[in-house]
């Protein structure tokens, strides 16, 4: 167990092709940046390493994207600024994350994500008007929910009114540009406790909210950029524990583990190296241990706690040397009694038929965030820099597997600024991803 956390960083870069800066002179073709405004989750918010915090914020998408603009009539951009590097404090709320050193229950260290303790933002609204709508946590029909702020802390820092709507804030900016990306939230948030701490937002609540938003920017003929949403196979958080995550690293604890399966009537046989953890079973017909080995295509979750992990969590308990499934909350699995993978891809999928129509609709430019992220998963060379999808080596998400860090941003930047001048004959120029930082190393 003590090899889990080298498993867990050991990865191969691979490399694409390398992009160019676009040399032609900005020019705004037939879209109109003067006045810009963006709707969104975490994602449009700048949330990164697990919070929301100042140089992450300043380095989000749309605040990317309202640079670029300003360089073809673009005007001010204005976020509800966090001052603090650490993040906001309110209850439940999480410091940002940074790559440390961490220590096994068998005294082995490893590099992995710790908490970045510091003095964080009070809770307290921002006092002026902003233009980045995006608030973490929200999912499609929050946003058409009366008094949200009083629900959702991060809408609370920047809503004129506690009592609001959040469309209800898009009027009195009067846009002339937006970008929306919004409804990852919608399926995330049963993805990532495992299928057991939430649900998913049904096709007939997600349809007519995103209707609606959309509806409430485009206003008389406002122009705008939607983005779709991404398959969580090409998230880390969902990816980097392989589902074979059990390594046995002598012939020794082979010979115990098979041992103790057959004492315990369980049909499974290990061997030296990766093998497949233990989750439950409730469909097995024996009286106890009710339990099975994962399957390919099942999905450990980046949450799994590592000290436990390393005293057998997923094999055989090290203290009452019994069988110890993995925790529901901690996999999302595939079997006749529930189908959690396929839950969420039919979701998905369903999701980006809504969003790609409302595009075609409503003459908007579209980002195909579900296709861009699986190109990133074979890579991308910027400039001789490297970067692919992979966790911490990747260079493009951040310590919480989850959101992207400030060089995710600025790739993800220039997928919408292709997307706009493909839609609008724009020339927006690329942003430099060079000058944007990835996961910083102790």
């Amino acid at each position: 167990m003590k090899k889990l956390l080298y498993i867990l960083f050991s990865f191969v870069i691979l490399a694409g092709c390398e992009p160019k800066i676009d040399e032609l002179s900005p020019n705004k073709g037939s879209a109109d940046f003067s006045r810009f405004v963006s709707v969104g989750n975490s994602m449009v918010a700048g949330l990164t390493d697990g919070a929301l915090y100042f140089s992450a914020q300043q380095n989000s998408i749309p605040n990317l994207l309202a640079q670029q603009f300003q360089l073809a009539g673009g005007g001010a951009f204005v976020q509800p600024v966090v001052k603090s590097e650490f993040g906001v404090e309110f209850p439940g709320s999480m410091p940002r994350l940074k790559l440390g050193y961490v220590t096994d229950c068998t005294g082995a260290p490893s590099l992995g994500p710790v908490p970045d303790l510091g003095p964080r933002d009070p809770l307290q609204p921002v006092g002026y008007q902003v233009n980045n709508l995006g608030i973490p946590g929200a999912k499609s029909f929050h946003l058409l929910v009366p008094g949200y702020a009083l629900l959702n802390p991060y809408y609370f820092r920047f809503a004129t009114d506690p009592n609001n709507m959040v469309i209800q804030e898009i009027p009195p900016l009067n846009s002339t540009f937006f970008a929306l990306w919004l409804g990852s939230n919608d399926v995330l948030g049963y993805a990532i406790s495992g299928g057991v701490g939430d649900t998913i937002t049904g096709q007939a609540t997600f349809g007519p909210a995103m209707g609606g938003i959309v509806q409430s920017l485009v206003g008389t003929g406002t122009k705008g950029v939607i983005a779709n949403i991404p398959d969580i196979h090409d998230i880390p958080f969902f990816t980097t524990i392989p589902y074979n995550g059990m390594v046995l690293p002598s012939q020794d604890i082979v010979d115990q583990v098979n041992f103790a399966m057959g004492h315990f009537g369980l049909p499974y046989t290990y061997q030296l190296g990766p093998n497949p953890f233990l989750v439950a079973d409730p469909t097995s017909s024996r009286p106890v241990y009710k339990v099975r080995q994962m399957k390919p295509g099942e999905l450990v979750l980046l949450t799994v706690p590592q000290d436990s992990l390393c005293l057998g969590m997923g094999l055989i308990s090290s203290i009452t040397l019994t069988p110890w499934p993995l925790p529901d909350q901690f996999v999302l699995t595939q079997d006749e009694i529930k189908d959690e993978i396929t839950n969420i891809e039919t979701a998905i999928a369903g999701y980006n038929v809504i969003i790609t129509g409302l595009a075609q609709t409503n003459g908007l430019a579209l980002v195909d965030m579900n296709t861009k992220l699986k190109e990133l998963e074979s890579g991308l060379v910027w400039d001789g820099i490297h970067m692919n999808a992979n966790f911490v080596t990747g260079g493009v998400f951040s310590l919480d597997g989850i959101h992207l860090n400030s060089r995710g941003n600025a790739i993800a930047a220039n997928y919408f600024i292709e997307s706009i001048n493909a839609e609008y004959g724009s020339t927006i120029p690329f942003v430099d991803i060079t000058k944007y930082q990835g996961v910083l190393f102790p």
